[in-house]
């Protein structure tokens, strides 16, 4: 395994009775890239996610992180080797001030049998963390406000933050774009090309543009299997992807 594929997938399959959700998926995620995921809804998106996050087992295939085997881990065990993940939903402490929500990410990573003796440097580190995941997030000014009154775009920058105070070399994002307005999509692409140089990235996405402004590698996903993985301009323009899923959006495209 090169030293830059942080994460890595072979012949992923995840089978719910007799339907095949993901079926022999393989990936690589690089530290510096975007990998971006598309396809239409039930495609196996979310799934594949599921599967190397540890949130689902697979049926067949192998998952590898920083050239650990992690195939069938828990989703905690799998966090500590070193992914964050964020979810469609927002998973956020409503009542708690933004400081407090990465506090409490940042401490869930650094537990240690012999804690009373490393406490004070703890102490520092893990604070610094939260303080430098706050400003990648854009969330500096914002740490004393309530994460149940921000906005749903600082919601979602929150989480983003929250995932990277637990120190991942890999991160899982889902729809992280979804239900925002241009300003604060904007924001967010440019949040995510902040983070790119350090990290390894999956992103699964259904704003287009999004998607071809962020990603280096993009995979197709229809009905569990991948129908393509190349550079953005070759999916594009290939025809197969075209018909299944540009569809029109890629001949409008033409005209630009």
């Amino acid at each position: 395994m090169t030293a830059d594929v942080l994460l890595s997938a072979r012949q992923l399959t995840k089978r719910f009775g007799g339907l095949a959700a993901v079926n022999a998926v393989s990936l690589d995620l690089w530290r510096g890239r975007i990998h971006a995921v598309i396809g239409p809804n039930g495609a196996g998106k979310s799934t594949l996610s599921h599967l190397l996050s540890g949130d689902l087992p697979p049926t067949e295939g192998k998952v590898t992180l920083a050239s650990q085997d992690v195939t069938g881990w828990s989703p905690e065990r799998i966090s500590r080797q070193g992914l964050g993940r964020s979810y469609q939903k927002t998973n956020i402490f409503a009542p708690f001030s933004v400081w407090d929500n990465v506090h409490l990410a940042a401490q869930s990573r650094a537990q240690h049998p012999a804690r009373w003796l490393r406490r004070a440097q703890d102490f520092a580190a893990t604070r610094e963390r939260c303080e430098r995941a706050l400003e990648l997030a854009g969330l500096t000014a914002r740490r004393d406000a309530i994460a149940g009154t921000i906005s749903h775009g600082e919601q979602r920058q929150l989480e983003i933050a929250m995932s990277l105070a637990t120190a991942p070399r890999v991160l899982l994002l889902d729809e992280p774009l979804a239900g925002m307005g241009q300003a604060e999509a904007e924001r967010m692409v440019a949040l995510l090309l902040r983070i790119k140089p350090d990290h390894a990235m999956l992103l699964v996405e259904h704003d287009m543009d999004a998607v071809f402004a962020l990603a280096d590698h993009l995979t197709v996903m229809v009905n569990g299997q991948v129908i393509a993985s190349d550079s953005p301009a070759a999916v594009r323009a290939d025809a197969a992807v075209q018909a299944a899923y540009l569809g029109e959006e890629a001949e409008h495209d033409h005209g630009h």
